[in-house]
């Protein structure tokens, strides 16, 4: 999601007065998994950002409306960057937490023997 809505950022409408492209948004869901206890998360959805779009005057331009204006993506560049920021973090937090446990068990393996 996070790399399509950066590559959008800039794509505005071919059709004068058109919509340009909407910011995508995934919806999650918090599971339990029962097989181990353990919760997990989901992508239930991925959703359209209904934010307004922000409009900028350029009336040359061939997706401008009567008045001149054209809709821009509602992508800030910004925001995402620092969502790809925290998915990375959390990510390389979650290898941690698995490595740790894995060191663990096989201490507690090698203490047994």
């Amino acid at each position: 999601m996070i790399a399509e809505n950066l590559a959008n950022a800039n794509s505005v409408a071919d059709t004068p007065g058109g919509d340009p492209y909407r910011r995508k948004v995934p919806i999650f869901r918090a599971t339990v998994d029962r097989m181990n206890g353990g919760s997990t998360v989901e992508v239930t959805s991925i959703r359209p950002d209904q934010s307004e779009l922000p409009r900028i005057y350029q009336p040359g331009n061939p997706g401008a409306d009567a008045e001149g204006y054209v809709k821009q993506p509602n992508v800030n560049s910004l925001v995402e960057t620092a969502d790809m920021k925290a998915a990375q973090r959390s990510y390389e937090a979650n290898l941690n937490a698995i490595e740790a446990a894995r060191s663990l068990t096989m201490r507690t393996i090698d203490l047994l023997k």
